[in-house]
This record gives structure tokens, C-alpha cells and sequence, in this order.
């Protein structure tokens, strides 16, 4: 019996050598769809990152636009009692004197969790009004310090305060004294 293999083994070189070639080319497609998975693999996770940090960029410019829109309303205070807003829908329509204020053009949505549902930081003097505004998710940041140097782990510890967005504004019109050339650079023609 076992002659008989050899012989037909030995009799046909032409289907041991594509035996040979199948288990090969078998192994080729084996690695080249290992390959495959770990590259689309990085991709993805490339991907994420650069959709988490997009997410990032975003809490900072929208929660920057209602801290802007707090110390605004501040601003324009009338009675010392309503220094700040009691709802996100007085920046969008201040009421308080003749002409109605829109200090935030839009409600911003929270790019962690989609949606206007941004958590109102009391007031100290007034506990019924807010004067800082932060996210609700839990999700952890890849930034871990905020623009001041204090430090973030989630996103709902980013804080973004009216009194960070006057301190900001004070630090850039510092800046714009400092160097009257670089402000005049970047100021458009008339």
C-alpha cells in the first residue's frame, strides 16, 4: 500500500509540485489577511484618537462661548442681585433692559454627550444662578491639564467659569498693549 503512494507520488512530480504551491499560497493569504486586520486595526484606533481629540477641542471652544456669554451677561448687570443667569436661555435672549441681548448666538451642544444638557455651577452669592458651566459625561480626557495648568481627568472636571473667560480676555488685551505691531499685522485692511 505504501508502495503504491510512493509510486504515485513519484509517478506525477507535476501534482506533488502544486500540492506544494496550494499550501503556499494558503499561507500567502493567511498573512496577508493577518496584515490586513492589523493595519485597519491601527487605523481604527488612529481614528479614535483623532475623533476624541476632536471632541476635546470642541468642549474647550463651546464651554469657552458660554463662559464668554456668562461674563458678558455679567457685564450688563442692572441690579446687583441678577449678576448672573438663572438658564442657559438668558444668554441666548437677555430681557433685563429695553433692548433684548443675545450674548450666546446658539445653545451649544456638549460633544461628549450630544446634547444642550451642560451642568450649571451655582453662584455663590445667588444659588439659584450659575456662573460656570461644565459637561455631564464621565468620559476621560487624553488632555490631562486645562489652559490655566489645573488639571483634568474627565470631562465633566473641565470647568469653564466667566471669571476664567475675564481672566483670558484681560490676559490677551495685555498682550495686544505688549506688541501693538503684531495686533496692527493682524488687523484687516480697510
Amino acid at each position: 500500500m505504501r508502495g503504491e503512494k510512493l509510486s504515485a507520488t513519484l509517478a506525477s512530480p507535476q501534482a506533488a509540485m502544486s500540492a506544494r504551491q496550494a499550501g503556499f499560497s494558503y499561507l500567502f493569504v493567511l498573512f496577508f489577511v493577518a496584515l490586513t486586520a492589523a493595519a485597519l486595526a491601527a487605523l481604527g484606533q488612529s481614528w479614535s484618537l483623532a475623533a476624541q481629540r476632536e471632541r476635546e477641542r470642541e468642549l474647550e471652544f463651546r464651554g469657552g462661548e458660554i463662559a464668554r456669554a456668562i461674563l458678558s451677561y455679567s457685564k450688563v448687570s442692572a441690579t446687583p442681585g441678577e449678576q448672573y443667569p438663572l438658564s442657559l436661555q438668558d444668554l441666548l435672549e437677555d430681557r433685563r433692559g429695553a433692548k433684548t441681548r443675545h450674548h450666546l448666538r446658539r445653545l451649544y451642544a456638549d460633544p461628549f454627550t450630544g446634547k444642550p444638557d451642560w451642568a450649571l455651577v451655582a453662584d455663590t452669592a445667588n444659588p439659584r444662578a450659575f456662573n460656570a458651566v461644565h459637561s455631564r459625561s464621565e468620559t476621560p480626557l487624553l488632555r490631562q491639564s486645562q489652559p490655566d495648568g489645573s488639571s483634568v481627568r474627565l470631562a465633566q472636571d473641565w470647568i469653564f467659569a466667566a471669571a476664567t473667560a475675564q481672566s483670558r480676555a484681560d490676559a490677551e488685551l495685555a498682550a495686544e498693549k505688549a506688541s501693538p505691531a503684531a495686533s496692527a499685522a493682524s488687523a484687516p485692511l480697510p
